[in-house]
């Protein structure tokens, strides 16, 4: 009964990524969801409180994925520009594999806006900056690359080109995976960044 109970909440929790990444975070209803697992309003509350509940645990879902990455990226061995890679490669991958789940990051502002949410994703966004500014840092600090952005910037940037290639896709048709193009695009930038050798 328990595993039946997880599983059925986790194929909540993905329809409502789906949901959102197919019609927008207004889109997310009991109705909608309800509709979509092939069930009544009242069966669905019998796994969540309300909608605001299925939006925490989406919250949740994102920011526990993202945190395993970066505890993977640390524990790694060699240069920071190499864990920068790893890091973003890590998401690229992930987003190729899991592409409704980059709506996420095209949400955040609508998602620091709801009391129920809010905390939770400022902590996903200040962790993943927090963490990327280290590594620039440290890439920095070691002579990887120049010091004409400061470690914030760097953050800020990364992340600028992860959300543009993100909306691109939503956009238009790419013939390449979004980890082809993404890390292409940061390679390039990385070149510009690098002493020449």
């Amino acid at each position: 009964m328990t595993d039946s109970f997880i599983s059925r909440k986790d194929r909540i929790i993905s329809s409502a990524i789906e949901i959102i990444s197919d019609s927008g975070l207004s889109a997310l209803t009991t109705r909608n969801l309800a509709q979509k697992e092939n069930m009544s309003e009242a069966l669905l509350y019998k796994y969540f409180g309300g909608i605001d509940e299925v939006l925490v645990e989406v919250v949740d879902y994102y920011s526990n994925f993202d945190e395993q990455i970066r505890h993977t990226i640390k524990g790694k061995s060699g240069s920071n520009i190499q864990k920068i890679y790893d890091y973003f490669e890590t998401y690229a991958t992930y987003y190729d594999n899991y592409y409704a789940i980059s709506t996420l990051m095209l949400q955040y502002e609508e998602l620091l806006h709801n009391i129920d949410t809010r905390d939770k994703i400022t902590w996903c966004i200040t962790q993943r900056l927090s963490f990327l500014e280290n590594l620039f840092r440290q890439a920095i600090e070691s002579k990887e690359i120049k010091d004409i952005l400061t470690p914030e910037e760097l953050a800020n940037n990364t992340t600028g080109i992860t959300m543009a290639h993100i909306l691109g896709r939503r956009i238009t048709y790419h013939k390449k995976t979004f980890k082809q193009e993404f890390m292409d695009n940061l390679d390039k930038w990385f070149k510009l960044l690098k002493y020449e050798e």
